[in-house]
């Protein structure tokens, strides 16, 4: 027993020392590899890469016996195999890789988007222009597929669509995805809290998980998410249904209440939100 606790001490102790000889930059270096951990696993964790994660490790393991057990033949056919291993990810996974890239090179500037970004009053109107859109859309079960821009700039979908330059008005959006309007099939992009595409092709995303009773629309809205920051708003023309794709995630059954919130958290920060209320209740006082 006095052994076994010896040990455990001399471990400790150990331990210890190695803890008391970190520099600085030691720490530095293990945060920065659980950001770069953390976010790959998010990135593999919802695509098709997190099945090539799996095999990719179960090869390792593969070579890691074969090196211990001196099998030359395996060893020297999966060395080879990581060497093409690399350059073979990135042209099978492309579109995944150029989404992260995409999405990293977002994230520093969205310090630096504050600096002239419209004010919260403007927002909050797009907001509930938007929101009452989609609610008299989801009454009379209207097919809307909606895409604000946020980061990620999206110049190539716009292009796809015929440019418009107007405010999110209620009415104009409704009008635009009556079934009868030329333009009703294509999603609308809302950029700067002004309405300056319509009628766009979106990626569609290409995961095997997706449930299968959703259409083409809502397939369309899980791929702008996975290739951008955007946040995208269907209406289901067959039950109505309110749903918001962002992150490559779909979350369904919203109502005014809620995608107004929900649109809120997302694009205004919380002092903006407070001025927003405070001007909103004024103005039910006057």
């Amino acid at each position: 027993m006095g052994k076994f606790i010896s040990t455990i001490v001399d471990q400790f102790s150990n331990l210890w020392s190695q803890v008391r000889a970190m520099r600085i930059i030691d720490i530095l270096d293990i945060i920065i590899m659980s950001i770069i951990i953390y976010y790959a696993y998010k990135f593999i964790k919802t695509r098709r890469a997190g099945k090539l994660a799996i095999g990719l490790v179960i090869l390792l393991l593969v070579f890691i016996i074969s090196d211990v057990l001196k099998m030359y033949g395996l060893r020297f056919l999966l060395s080879n195999i990581f060497q093409i291993g690399l350059i073979a990810i990135v042209i099978l996974f492309q579109p995944e890789l150029r989404a992260a890239l995409e999405k990293m090179g977002a994230q520093p500037l969205r310090g630096l988007k504050t600096i002239g970004e419209p004010k919260g009053g403007n927002i909050a109107a797009m907001i509930a222009n938007v929101c009452s859109a989609v609610t008299g859309l989801s009454e009379t079960k209207t097919g809307a597929l909606i895409v604000i821009e946020r980061l990620t700039k999206l110049g190539d979908i716009e292009k796809t669509g015929t440019t418009f330059n107007a405010d999110p008005n209620a009415v104009l959006i409704k009008n635009i995805f009556f079934n009868k309007a030329p333009l009703h099939d294509g999603a609308m992009i809302i950029s700067n809290n002004k309405i300056v595409a319509a009628g766009c092709f979106l990626p569609l995303s290409q995961r095997d998980d997706i449930v299968k009773d959703l259409g083409t629309r809502h397939r369309a809205a899980i791929g702008m998410s996975e290739n951008s920051d955007a946040i995208v708003i269907v209406v289901s023309e067959e039950t109505g249904t309110i749903s918001i794709a962002l992150d490559g995630e779909l979350k369904r059954n919203f109502d005014y209440s809620s995608l107004k919130n929900q649109l809120y958290a997302l694009l205004m920060s919380e002092s903006k939100i407070q001025r927003a209320g405070k001007k909103s209740e004024e103005g039910e006082n006057k």
